[in-house]
């Protein structure tokens, strides 16, 4: 029998570069480095002097520059002399926002469908997999403006809140559902530190419970593998998560700003704009269709047999799905998971449509069509979504890993 081994060693030559097989695919790995390097060389010097020819160069100076145009969404202070550069950041602190929003709204639809789907009830199985096919075969774009269409043709406008005898009334006088959004409360802290470091206390606290729900939970699932019997959780988590909110609320002063009726429109509060719930809802009833049928093939793929294990024990069948079934799931659930997360981000891009502006619609649109600055724009717009996709898959990839079986 031959047994293939390594040349041997000896004095070292080029030939042995594409002949030694130490050697290759390194060679290889080198060369298709270097002809990417020479395309991309290439591709940037000609579009250097095709630019130079037109009498333009690349530069980013008109992020300096006041952005002349109106944002109607936002989380920051922003006006119409502001710089391009603030535009850019309220267009990506709304597409942050609506990507947040619909990836949990999705997650949950998602979650609720594909479960529910399985269910011995036939009415409940089929109408979760008529949802399942509806709204996963039509265009999210579609879906967009048909719910962006009812709220404008369905809801009352400002004016019908008016007069002695309104033909609309708010819901607890703090509530106001228009065809131009949502006018909620504002709370505030009338003893606060201002309102960023409000903003930095309450997401500490809620960071902080988190982490205290998790170890309680962590801590109840060891006495059960110990013991076989799992102690209460439902009253500590609720404690620790609301415990230290209703504390700082008491000291600081918790209070609400109203929206009042003023002229032709709302004040105060809080405005989500019917733009944003249009996109943020069609996202997410869109995505969380494919999110159920992950769902329910990571049901299906845990062995029966677990499931009649735990039903051996004495589980019922609700602990069953969350304690046995879904951490099981999760492993073949994940994956697919992340990128329905990626599509979420960048289909947030149909904001224009609806008249949200996103970080495509102020740098990829106004921004670009005002300043003439293209390739400029494209490329920090082609960034910012190349970087927030990475950062999404890293930490749900992190998490995957967690989630792995754990070989003792």
């Amino acid at each position: 029998m031959t047994i293939m081994t390594d040349p041997p060693r000896g004095e070292f030559r080029l030939s042995m570069l594409l002949s030694d097989t130490r050697y290759r695919s390194l060679t290889l790995q080198a060369i298709a480095a270097l002809v990417l390097a020479l395309s991309i060389f290439l591709l940037a010097r000609n579009v250097a002097t095709n630019l130079a020819a037109q009498g333009l160069d690349i530069s980013f100076d008109f992020l300096g520059t006041p952005a002349g145009y109106d944002i109607n969404q936002r989380l920051i202070e922003y006006t119409s002399q502001s710089s391009n550069l603030r535009a850019a950041i309220v267009g990506i602190l709304n597409t942050l926002l609506v990507a947040f929003l619909a990836c949990v709204t999705a997650t949950v639809f998602g979650v609720l469908a594909g479960v529910l789907r399985l269910s011995n009830n036939w009415l409940v199985s089929k109408l979760m997999a008529f949802y399942v096919e509806i709204f996963r075969n039509i265009p999210v774009l579609i879906w967009i403006l048909i719910i962006f269409t009812i709220m404008t043709a369905v809801l009352p406008g400002p004016r019908a809140f008016r007069g002695d005898e309104p033909e609309a009334s708010m819901l607890f006088n703090a509530f106001a559902f228009t065809n131009r959004g949502i006018y909620t409360p504002l709370p505030f802290f009338q003893r606060g530190f201002g309102g960023g470091l409000d903003f930095l206390l309450v997401l500490l606290l809620l960071v902080g419970s988190f982490f205290g729900a998790r170890a309680v939970t962590a801590r109840a699932t060891r006495i059960q593998e110990a013991t076989g019997e799992r102690p209460a959780t439902l009253l500590t988590n609720l404690a620790i998560w609301f415990g230290p909110l209703v504390a700082v609320s008491l000291i600081l002063g918790l209070s609400f700003e109203l929206p009042e009726l003023k002229g032709f429109n709302f004040k105060g509060g809080i405005t989500i704009r019917g733009s944003l719930i249009a996109l943020w809802f069609a996202l997410s009833i869109y995505t969380g269709a494919f999110i159920a049928e992950n769902v329910r093939a990571g049901i299906q793929a845990v062995s029966k047999g677990q499931t009649e294990a735990a039903a051996a024990l004495g589980l019922r069948p609700g602990r069953t799905m969350s304690l046995v079934v879904l951490p099981q799931a999760l492993r073949i659930i994940i994956p697919p998971l992340i990128s329905n997360y990626l599509n979420i981000t960048k289909n947030s891009s149909l904001a224009i449509a609806v008249g949200y502006m996103d970080v495509t619609g102020t740098l990829g649109g106004v921004t670009l069509n005002q300043t003439g600055r293209a390739i400029e724009c494209v490329l920090l717009l082609m960034l910012f979504y190349l970087v927030i996709s990475l950062s999404i898959s890293a930490g749900m990839n992190v998490y995957n890993n967690t989630m792995k079986l754990k070989e003792r």
